[in-house]
Formats: C-alpha cells, sequence, structure tokens
C-alpha cells in the first residue's frame, strides 16, 4: 500500500503545480486551475501522512526524554 500512496500523493502534488505552469503558459483558465488545486491539494494533503508518518519513539527513549 505505501508505494501507491506514495504515487497518489506524487499525482496530486503535481495537481497542484502544473496547471499553474499551463495557466502562466496560458492554456488553461483561471478557474480550472483554481479547481484543480483544491483537488489536488485537499488529496495531497490526505495521502501523504500515510507514507510520511514520523517513526515512533521505542519506550527506552521515551523514559529518557521523560525529566
Amino acid at each position: 500500500m505505501n508505494p501507491i500512496v506514495k504515487i497518489v500523493s506524487l499525482i496530486a502534488l503535481l495537481a497542484t503545480i502544473v496547471p499553474s505552469l499551463i495557466f502562466f503558459a496560458g492554456g488553461l483558465e483561471h478557474d480550472v486551475v483554481k479547481i484543480a488545486t483544491l483537488i489536488g491539494s485537499i488529496v495531497w494533503f490526505a495521502a501523504t501522512p500515510w507514507w510520511m508518518g514520523r517513526v515512533q519513539p521505542t519506550e527506552t527513549e521515551a523514559a529518557r526524554a521523560e525529566i
């Protein structure tokens, strides 16, 4: 599942960047860019935490962190 989520995350990130570049070149209307960027952002924020999580500390590391 991890590689699939990474691919979805990459596609969503591209969906936020590429429409802006196409708009800059004159190929898309502003409304289309706004919708694509919104959808890409939502999907990216939903998919990325599944593969970009923190490593959980072990019990010994947690015990050393407590004062």
